[in-house]
């Protein structure tokens, strides 16, 4: 049998994709979670492929994982195959029309008070489409994108470091935010001074909420009183519910609660800050129909989501 023969037979692409999730990652944990898997399935996963090429793919330092020279090696060849089956995938869905065919999709977690009904809404139109949407934070948008996993990527802000085209598609105003019940909610025009003499509670470093509202800040010269960072915006608005402190937030993370909510928008002068939600991805890519369809979808499903949100965003 011919060393192609051997690795024909005994290599799954499950097993690349799963070596190819830690080489990105750095890390057995992080491609788990990724994948969906536990961790001893990722390493046993490994060890296999490993054991079939003949060669260690990793080495481990202390808690960090590196690649070898077989692992650098077998990485750019995962990253050929996989370009090339993205290519199939995009030429047998445009054969298909848009009766089949299936549409990747990479969001940041504030997205999704809005992501899931807008795409719900296409899978209608389209009902042979298969939809991935992944919610995770910018960094890892940001990863995915730049290591071209998906057809498209739902952002606050495109990266400046990455050659991509992006989309302005849907308003995202930024507000502060306190409990119902604290000392200046409905007052008006508050001084942004005032505002930062509370206690504030921030999202994590790199988020763009957290970029943009400290641009705001070190333009007047003022430094919040930062008392506890948090991952998600769900985890924010519980600790500004509970009287904690107040935030800056997307006004869409509101979406559900309405005006009558444990949560209230306060009037600060300096407020909103006025964003943009933008669809992107890699300049010079491809785009399957799936995803060109979509792309002329949005600017309609955009305006009729406006319309809803309008009342809960005219503050």
């Amino acid at each position: 049998m011919s060393g192609q023969d051997h690795l024909l037979r005994h290599t799954t692409f499950r097993q690349l994709q799963v070596f190819e999730a830690v080489a990105r990652l750095g890390s057995f944990t992080r491609a788990a979670s990724e994948l969906f898997l536990t961790q001893p399935t990722v390493s046993m996963q490994v060890k296999k492929l490993s054991e079939t090429l003949g060669l260690p793919l990793f080495e481990h330092l202390g808690k960090r994982v590196y690649l070898t020279e077989a692992g650098h090696a077998l990485q750019a060849t995962c990253a050929e195959l996989f370009e090339t089956m993205n290519r199939l995938e995009m030429t047998l869905a445009d054969l298909q029309g848009l009766k089949k065919g299936r549409l990747r999709i990479a969001a940041i977690t504030t997205a999704k008070y809005f992501a899931p009904r807008m795409l719900g809404d296409f899978c209608q139109l389209y009902p042979g489409i298969d939809l991935e949407l992944q919610v995770i934070n910018r960094q890892q948008v940001i990863e995915r994108l730049s290591n071209n996993l998906d057809d498209l990527y739902i952002l606050g802000q495109p990266p400046a470091e990455l050659d991509v085209e992006a989309h302005a598609f849907l308003d995202n105003p930024l507000v502060p935010m306190a409990a119902a019940h604290h000392p200046l909610s409905g007052k008006r025009k508050i001084p942004l001074k005032r505002l930062l003499e509370e206690p504030f509670i921030m999202r994590e470093a790199g988020s763009g909420t957290r970029k943009a509202a400290e641009r705001l800040f070190e333009a007047h010269g003022l430094v919040p009183k930062v008392k506890l960072e948090l991952g998600s915006n769900e985890a924010i608005k519980q600790a500004i519910a509970s009287g904690f402190g107040v935030s800056v937030l997307s006004r869409h993370a509101l979406s559900l609660e309405g005006e009558r909510g444990p949560i209230s928008v306060l009037d600060v002068k300096g407020f909103p800050l006025r964003r943009k939600w933008y669809l992107v991805y890699p300049r010079g890519r491809t785009l399957s129909l799936v995803a060109q369809a979509f792309l002329q979808y949005l600017p309609a499903k955009s305006r009729e989501l406006m319309e809803t949100f309008s009342p809960e965003l005219s503050h």
